[in-house]
């Protein structure tokens, strides 16, 4: 029995991840959850959008699944989903997208993003420099990268690509121009690739490259690593040749905790109408099963829910299809061996 965190979220969370719960049970894996709230529903409930228990039960469990936040106005918070990420030394954000259903752009998309997700710019190191008569004269922001983020960050790409039996890493990056912060991302990225020449190719590209070569072939990238806010700018890109956010799972990795989510936003302009794509959680669910060493049962569960997609008859409004969210889930767990 694995003991979960489970964080439903605000708007069509709770929908999703009823029917992820669903498909994880239905895979034969046992669950005790620990149900724990954050967002604008722990705020409701308890005053706060993470609540000292919710962060104790992740601390406890280890690992969380969670659906979408919304991070209430006027609290304190920049995001919940960082404050988490920071709470627990959250350092990989893994994003992987993979063409699964037909008629898209792209055909045989398979790639996986690994973002640095601690430092850069997202560190939030911000100042506002008035002068007299415009109090806004100048914004200044700053970007913090270490020797020591950069190469955790790297090594995890590497290994990961090690791990799955995966060609090739990218190291993203922009050192032509952003000669400190970038170049030592560059620097360290190479030196920790040359450990791995023997198992992986190598190589490295500028972001801006990148980004065009995404959209002209995305078939020649295989595993990117880049840094925070080069990879939340590709990852959403990514995302987009696979048919969108919709299909686009998210794992945040740390030295002891793991928390596995929908990437997508909390829609409340459907939540409650039982219309929304469980898809990208439940991806994010067999992530969850691989990193727990239920490698069968993700198997099996990424399968059936693959085989449903491609097939087409069962789909959510989001995908052309008018099954509610609850069909489609029963549907993927008809396919289950």
């Amino acid at each position: 029995m694995h003991r979960v965190t489970l964080i439903q979220g605000d708007g069509i969370g709770p929908e999703i991840t009823k029917a992820t719960v669903q498909l994880l049970e239905a895979s034969g894996v046992t669950f005790e959850w620990d149900r724990q709230p954050a967002g604008v529903a722990a705020l409701d409930a308890v005053g706060t959008p993470l609540p000292d228990a919710t962060i104790a039960s992740v601390r406890e469990t280890g690992v969380a699944l969670k659906g979408p936040l919304t991070t209430p106005v006027g609290t304190g918070f920049r995001s919940v989903n960082v404050a988490l990420r920071r709470e627990f030394d959250l350092y990989a954000n893994l994003r992987p997208a993979k063409t699964l259903v037909t008629g898209g752009r792209y055909d045989g998309v398979d790639i996986v993003l690994v973002r640095e997700n601690t430092e850069g710019l997202y560190v939030g190191y911000e100042t506002v420099i008035p002068v007299a008569g415009d109090p806004r004269a100048v914004a200044q922001s700053t970007a913090i990268v270490t020797r020591h983020g950069c190469e955790r960050i790297v090594r995890f790409a590497f290994e990961y690509a090690v791990r799955n039996g995966r060609q090739k890493v990218t190291i993203c990056h922009k050192a032509n121009i952003l000669k400190a912060a970038s170049g030592l991302f560059l620097d360290i990225a190479r030196e920790v690739g040359r450990e791995y020449e023997d198992r992986v190719d190598v190589d490295d590209v500028i972001v801006d490259a990148a980004a065009m070569k995404l959209v002209l072939d995305p078939h020649r990238f295989d595993v990117i690593v880049t840094t925070n806010m080069f990879g939340d700018i590709l990852s959403d890109q990514i995302a987009g040749l696979i048919g969108g956010l919709g299909l686009a799972p998210g794992a945040n990795i740390g030295e002891n905790v793991a928390l596995f989510e929908a990437v997508h936003g909390s829609a409340p302009d459907i939540a409650g109408r039982g219309i929304a794509n469980p898809s990208a959680l439940m991806i994010a669910g067999c992530m969850m099963l691989d990193h727990l060493g239920e490698s069968v049962a993700a198997s099996r569960a990424r399968q059936a829910l693959e085989a449903t997609l491609r097939d087409g008859t069962v789909l959510t409004p989001d995908l052309k299809g008018n099954a509610t969210t609850m069909e489609f889930a029963d549907a993927v767990c008809r396919r289950l061996d």
